[in-house]
Order: structure tokens, then C-alpha cells, then sequence
């Protein structure tokens, strides 16, 4: 954080840390998970999700009702799925076109003794929560406390399974332990302003400072350095748009710092901001280029209306420079998903991004497209075991998980980007 600001405010802009209160909570002793006699082993096939309440519970689990037969249904995205729930019973909840913390308060508030929640359809590229596309449980980030016991994401056929056995004749019988204990911490937001351009229509380029595990040099050490550096060679550089810089705090456990940005932006300083860029892994060794698209949002349907077709021309920058240089680019749906843009989605700023993919797996269409090979994106290549960024205990997102003539490629495309939007 010092780092940034200080080059920053080197380079002549105006520069403010933000500060924000969040909530952390550490699991005491070891939770379990069994269903019927047999035990899920934990951090491997579940997690305790941050920010989950303490229980020891025994009871059915039941899937909620079908808000609208469609893609929505046994979200619990709606009270409405709760009305014939018996209080109690163990909710199991999909992931769905909706916050983690909307799914658990519509079941707390319907009497649920707890909650598990499992990842959607598997086939879609970056769908599970963890920006990866294998289907694997990982854990999830509540950015709010839960009350009772909340376990997710399990996996999509593993969550199935369950689904299925709770519409037989015997529902399945859940034992949950869990004991946890949460605390305040303070984290931060670097935002620098540059001295050009108009105010009253501001371009938000963003990053994110934080990582899961380790170091973090590619998620996201590698899109922090893109954006700090387009910032530095842009320093001197007039603009007919005003340009602000953010490094955002917090996003891997739950777009906490953006989250706090806009929402406690008033509404005429949030309506000066015209777009959001948001930058999120720049350099990944066993590449893809993802543009990120609001429109293929799983919260798409939650955005103010002017979201998606107003960020079209975002995407539209991106697709015609990567046409140019010659390298495929695809749209693709994670960048509201699980990173910062989701933030300005819902607050009504338009916007776009860019990723160039992590953990497993690369398919033989995107090999086709990309080159390289099946398997990691990043991390052991070639190889399936599901790369770094995501694993906690592999500790080896670093420097040597980095490509540079990556990182120098999209750098430039999303510079092009940046430095087209300030003067249009």
C-alpha cells in the first residue's frame, strides 16, 4: 500500500488511503460434516465459510422452493423459496444470480438451523466461485456475519447429489459442527487522481492489492504492477477525462474495499464516474485473454438497467485492439462475478476488464486458440493439479509464476484502453 502511494505521489497525483473496518473470523478446533454415517473431510470436499456462525446441528436437509422454475430455482435468492420450508431443517442453497449474503439471510430469516451452499453448472468457463472452471469446492467470502453455520462451496455434482436426495421419500440427516470467532481489522484503499481532465467525468482504471494465499504475484501482484505503471508513463500526459487509480483492498474476501468504495460514494460524486476498468491478472503463464462482460454476469439481472449495454463499448475496445496485434480475445462472464467491477455493476457504473485466467482447466478449444496446453493455467504446467493461486499451502504464486512477454502484451492493450476512454 505504501509502496503505490508513495510512487504515485511521485509521479504528481493526488493521493488518498481510504480505510475501512471488516470483519475476520478464525475456525476453533476442527469442524466436521457428515451426512447419513458418512464424514466429508473438511477443507478438501467442504469449507467453513468466512464470516459463518457457530452451531452443533442435526437435522434434514431440504432444497427450498422453486422461485420461478427457471435458473433461479433452490437459489433461496428470494424469500418467496422459503415459504414452505420447515424452520430447523439444514438449507441447500446453489449458488445463484444473487450475493452468498442475500442466500444466508433469506434463510436465517426462514428459520434454517444452517446452510450449504454448492456451485452451479460446471460447464461454464471461471463458474465456480473461485474463478475456476473444474467444479471444485472453495471457500466462501461472506462479507457479512451469518448466525448459524454456513458451509460452501461444496461441488456442483457433489451438491447435486444432495438435491437429489433430499426430493426422495427419506431426506438425508446432516450433522454440522462448526466453532468459529470473529474480530474487526482495518484494511485500505489506495486512490490517486490525476491533476488532468474533467471531474465531472471521471475513468476508474482498477486493480486489487490483495492476495489469497502467499505472495500473490500474479492474483494479483501482476495486475496492481499494469495499472501502477500506466499510471507512472501517463503521469504527464493531459487527458479530457479525469483519470483516478484504485488499488483496492479486501477483494478475495469478498470485494470488501470496492464494495465500501461505491457504496459510500454519494450519489452525485458516484454519478462523475463515467467507467470502470478493472484490471485482475495480467500475466499468466499458460494464458487466455478474457474480457470481462457484464451482460454474462450471474448478477446481470440485479444491475440498473443502463449497466450492460452501456459497458458494450468497453468490451468492444478490448476485442478490436487484440484483432489488431493478432491474439484472440473472448468474452467471458467472471469479471462481475468475483472481482471488483461486480462493485460498480451494481452501483450503475458501466465498465469492463480483462484477465488472462488461473488455477485448471485450459481445454483443448482454448489451446487451440492460445496455444500452450491442457491443464493449469498457471502454477506446475502441464499439469492438472489446480495451480497456486487458489490452494492454500502450495505457497508458490510468486515471481517464477509470472509470464513477462504476457504481462507486456496485456499491459499495453489495457493502456491503450485507458488512454483511449480519458480522451473520449
Amino acid at each position: 500500500m505504501n509502496y503505490v502511494a508513495n510512487l504515485m505521489e511521485q509521479a504528481g497525483y493526488r493521493v488518498q488511503i481510504q480505510s475501512y473496518q471488516w470483519r475476520q473470523s478464525r475456525i476453533i478446533g476442527t469442524p466436521t460434516f457428515s451426512m447419513d454415517g458418512h464424514s466429508f473431510a473438511s477443507a478438501k470436499d467442504w469449507f467453513v465459510a468466512s464470516l459463518s456462525g457457530s452451531g452443533k446441528v442435526r437435522a434434514e436437509i431440504a432444497v427450498p422452493g422453486q422461485e420461478d422454475q427457471g435458473k433461479a430455482g433452490g437459489t433461496g435468492c428470494e424469500p418467496s423459496a422459503f415459504k414452505d420450508f420447515r424452520r430447523g431443517h439444514i438449507g441447500l442453497l446453489r449458488r445463484g444470480s444473487c450475493d452468498f449474503e442475500r442466500q444466508v439471510a433469506n434463510a436465517e430469516l426462514a428459520g434454517a438451523a444452517a446452510v450449504i451452499l454448492y456451485n452451479d453448472n460446471p460447464s461454464l468457463v471461471a463458474n465456480s466461485y473461485r474463478k475456476n472452471s473444474d467444479g471444485r469446492a472453495f471457500p466462501i467470502q461472506l462479507s457479512q456475519e451469518a448466525h448459524i453455520p454456513v458451509i460452501g462451496a461444496l461441488s456442483y455434482s457433489s451438491g447435486e447429489l444432495l438435491a437429489a436426495a433430499c426430493k426422495s421419500a427419506k431426506a438425508p440427516i446432516a450433522d454440522i459442527s462448526v466453532r468459529t470467532e470473529t474480530k474487526s481489522n482495518t484494511d485500505y484503499n489506495v486512490i490517486a487522481d490525476s491533476p488532468f481532465g474533467d471531474p465531472e467525468h471521471t475513468i476508474v482504471v482498477d486493480a486489487h492489492l490483495d492476495a489469497i494465499y502467499g505472495a500473490g504475484i500474479l492474483d494479483n501482484g501482476s495486475g496492481s504492477s499494469t495499472i501502477l505503471e500506466i499510471a507512472r508513463n501517463l503521469a504527464n500526459t493531459p487527458t479530457k477525462s479525469r483519470l483516478r487509480y484504485i488499488w483496492f483492498g479486501g477483494e478475495e474476501l469478498g470485494l470488501l474495499g470496492s464494495k465500501y468504495y461505491t457504496r459510500n460514494l454519494g450519489k452525485a460524486e458516484l454519478k462523475k464516474i463515467a467507467f470502470d476498468i478493472d484490471v485482475d491478472v495480467t500475466a499468466t503463464p499458460n494464458y487466455a485473454v478474457l474480457i470481462a462482460d457484464p451482460g454474462h454476469a450471474h448478477d446481470a439481472d440485479e444491475f440498473p438497467p443502463n449497466v450492460v449495454p452501456d459497458s458494450q463499448i468497453g468490451n468492444h475496445a478490448f476485442l478490436k485492439y487484440f484483432r489488431k496485434i493478432g491474439i484472440p480475445a473472448r468474452i467471458a462472464s467472471f469479471g462481475n462475478d468475483g472481482t471488483d467491477s461486480l462493485s460498480f455493476s451494481l452501483a450503475g457504473v458501466p465498465n469492463t476488464g480483462i484477465l488472462t485466467q488461473q488455477n485448471c482447466c485450459k481445454h483443448g478449444w482454448e489451446v487451440r486458440l492460445w496455444g500452450g496446453f491442457s491443464g493449469n493455467f498457471e502454477g506446475k504446467i502441464p499439469s492438472r493439479n489446480g495451480g497456486c493461486v487458489d490452494w492454500p499451502g502450495r505457497w508458490c504464486d510468486n515471481l517464477s509464476n509470472n509470464d513477462r512477454v504476457v504481462l507486456e502484451f496485456v499491459s499495453k492493450a489495457v493502456a491503450a484502453v485507458v488512454l483511449k476512454f480519458a480522451n473520449n
